[in-house]
């Protein structure tokens, strides 16, 4: 989605993944803001960068968790 700031990057399968959309969809949903899910399967490059940190969130292209979503960093990411 191209206007998303918030990029979820997992694989299907990880449970970690599931919680962490869950979890966007709570916090960005209040504040209006995009966001959208990458595969590290469909993109080479978010492999080699973020295989072993799964779920990885970035808000506007910069990592703000790895292993989870932290709701605080992404609150003061995202208001900031």
């Amino acid at each position: 989605m191209a206007d998303a700031r918030v990029t979820l990057v997992g694989k299907p399968g990880c449970h970690l993944c599931e919680e962490a959309a869950l979890i966007l969809t709570e916090v960005c949903g209040p504040l209006g803001v995009q966001w959208e899910e990458r595969s590290i399967f469909d993109d080479p490059a978010l492999a080699d960068a973020y295989w072993e940190w799964i779920p990885v969130v970035l808000v506007d292209g910069h990592k703000v968790s790895h292993w989870g979503v932290d709701v605080d960093r992404l609150r003061a990411a995202l208001t900031s």
